[in-house]
């Protein structure tokens, strides 16, 4: 066995145990397996087999053939179809998946397992290892799409992926996304049908009775309509909803005052409180009674910021088709995840959302938080009492968000208030217009933002940029902390002179830490291909230091038709590939991450700075010598011979 190939096998094993896979090297195990290898010779002589990796997950089998010469992986019948495998005697020797394949076949004959993978796997090089499964049963040898590990083959795991990938089985959050499409789309209509409601004033009316709804005072069955004394519908859930924000103690009053104020449309709106005669009841409780069976109580059982946020989502998605109606585009929840992971929250973290919209950051912020937090407690390191004064703590006094308008910014705070609170420090102004130095008061260790997006149309809107945005909440961050930022490639790009100057004061006061490419369909239906930056405060760039630019578009996350962006079983380990090459400097091909010196007329993305580091190959050279001479011989053909004559000197 040559170097490379122990090198390969170390690789291999690593990654087995990290998955928290028991393998065994060169055998197996299991008795009925070792019994079976015995006549699995790969060159047909009836004599002992010996796959590289064997391995026992549930109820499947893992079996693995792995080699050092990445051309070894795999041979097909047909080279120009990559769907069937060549089994001769030369091909399960020679090529990874072919014998991998060969094994799993000889094991599934003569052994209890019927359900077996077969990994072919080659290279020499941890995150640049091909490393294909193929699914091996008594009815089918299926290829399945290249993977970077083994996570999604552990026992906790492995269900799913057969189900996903081998049954083509819906996955659970791809039918709850479903679910939730449906009945949003469902209650948009009715909104319109029986409220006479815009698209506006729909999400008004959905958090207005939500919020009554929480009161625990508050019934559906009040909802008839008209009374004798003249008290209405949107009377009653005008009184509990400003019941329940008092409760949950809504201060300023002024602050109160202003959501209540965008939720008197339910009390002014005559028509949501009279009777419907096709309903046989009013508007208000027939969507109260909607919301009550099919929103909220997921939202109480369930997950809670999935539901919510989907439905908020679909709201706006459904407001002039793109959600540009309300000028809202919401950030996806994965992407708020990783933005935490980004910045690496913690629970002291004081977290700025200078455009906090529905309030999706802060969100996810404090679920990161609170859930350190209870990690904590169960370790041991905090006592229950501490855990919940924490958890109070954080709730009141390390969120801090802006939102510019009166609408959104009610929706924002009902969906803190629907969360268990958060929404202490949220304010309705114009974040620019607010001094840093004031805002750096509140001391924010960790800004996120997803700015409005083409405001600065001309010179006199150039105030209103994307990168004005970033600029005044570096400068309204605390010393030393960190900050992401969602925005469109183009931001990063800088065309216009303000933008340029813009990018050199960046640098010149603080640090570009790197900026990610992400999945073009991140905001599905949108049409903007965005970036994540991420920054350091107030601490100047060095002129040497190294930024990273990583090329994310191939995130896992596939366009389902009707429903929208859903990962697939591969955004797992692409994920875990990003945080490990953003935190830990896993080693990565120059195409999917790129480390470099920056300056302030660059183009802050990986497309700028990558270079391809692959040296040609035979091949390459012959192709490109064969394109040569076939463009000399039409040129001569065509009698332009004298393009090729050296000139005399």
């Amino acid at each position: 066995m040559t170097n490379y190939e122990k090198q390969t096998d170390f690789i291999i094993a690593s990654l087995l145990g990290e998955a928290g896979l028991d393998f065994t090297f060169n055998g197996s195990k299991i008795k009925e397996v070792e019994e079976a290898l015995k006549t699995a010779s790969k060159r047909g002589t009836g004599k002992q087999g010996f796959p590289e990796f064997v391995a026992v997950s549930g109820e499947y089998l893992i079996v693995i053939e792995d080699k050092a010469d990445p051309t070894k992986q795999v041979k097909y019948v047909d080279p120009n179809s990559p769907k069937t495998l060549l089994m001769d005697r030369s091909s399960v020797t020679d090529y990874a998946e072919n014998g991998a394949v060969f094994y799993a076949r000889h094991i599934v004959e003569n052994t209890r397992f019927k359900k077996v993978f077969a990994f072919g796997c080659s290279g020499t090089e941890r995150g640049r290892m091909v490393i294909r499964p193929i699914f091996v049963s008594p009815k089918m040898i299926m290829l399945l799409p290249k993977v970077q590990d083994f996570t999604e083959f552990s026992k906790e795991r492995i269900n799913a992926y057969y189900g996903k990938k081998v049954l083509n089985s819906k996955p659970v959050e791809q039918v709850e996304l479903e679910q939730i499409i449906s009945r949003a789309a469902a209650l948009h209509e009715d909104l319109r049908n029986y409220g006479n409601l815009g698209d506006t004033e729909k999400p008004l009316v959905v958090s207005a009775l939500l919020l009554a709804l929480a009161n625990t005072g508050f019934h559906t069955e009040m909802l008839i309509g008209s009374q004798e004394n003249g008290t209405t519908d949107g009377d009653k859930v005008m009184r509990y909803l400003s019941d329940y924000l008092t409760q949950v103690q809504v201060q300023p009053q002024v602050k109160k005052d202003q959501v209540l104020d965008q939720f008197r449309i339910v009390k002014n709106r005559p028509i949501l409180s009279a009777v419907n005669a096709r309903l046989g009841k009013t508007p208000l409780r027939y969507f109260a009674e909607y919301l009550d069976s099919n929103v909220l109580t997921a939202i109480r059982n369930n997950h809670p910021e999935d539901v919510l946020g989907r439905f908020y989502g679909e709201f706006i998605s459904y407001s002039g088709g793109d959600g540009q109606s309300l000028g809202v585009v919401l950030t996806p929840k994965h992407i708020t995840e990783l933005f935490c992971e980004l910045v690496e929250i913690k629970p002291s973290d004081k977290i700025l959302d200078p455009t906090c919209g529905t309030g999706g950051f802060l969100i996810a912020a404090l679920s990161n938080m609170l859930n350190q937090i209870d990690e904590q407690c169960e370790m041991g390191k905090l006592s229950p009492k501490q855990r919940d004064e924490l958890r109070k703590s954080i709730r009141k006094n390390n969120l801090f968000g802006f939102e510019l308008r009166d609408d959104m910014f009610s929706i924002a705070t009902t969906n803190m208030i629907l969360r268990g609170d958060g929404k202490s420090n949220l304010i309705c102004d114009d974040f620019l217009a607010q001094s840093s130095m004031v805002l750096q008061q509140y001391c924010c260790t960790v800004g996120m933002m997803n700015p409005p997006y083409s405001q600065a149309k001309n010179k006199a809107t150039e105030h209103l940029s994307e990168l004005k945005f970033i600029v005044h909440l570096l400068d309204s961050l605390a010393e030393g902390a960190r900050c992401a930022v969602i925005v469109p490639q183009s931001t990063m790009v800088g065309k216009s002179r303000m933008d340029k100057l813009d990018k050199a004061y960046i640098l010149e006061h603080h640090t570009l830490e790197g900026v990610i490419t992400l999945n073009p369909q991140t905001f599905y239906g949108v049409g903007t291909n965005p970036v994540i930056a991420v920054f350091t405060a107030h601490q100047p760039h060095p002129e040497r230091k190294y930024s990273k630019f990583i090329d994310f578009k191939d995130d896992g996350y596939v366009v389902f038709p009707h429903i929208g962006l859903l990962p697939t079983e591969r955004a797992d380990e692409r994920h875990r590939l990003l945080i490990d090459c953003w935190r830990h400097n896993r080693p990565a091909s120059n195409n999917f991450m790129v480390q470099s010196t920056v300056e302030a007329g660059d183009e802050w993305l990986h497309s700028f700075y990558y270079f391809n580091e692959a040296i040609p190959t035979e091949e390459d050279f012959e192709r490109t010598m064969a394109d040569y001479l076939s463009f000399e011989f039409s040129m001569i053909a065509h009698g332009r011979g004298y393009l090729f004559r050296k000139e005399e000197v």
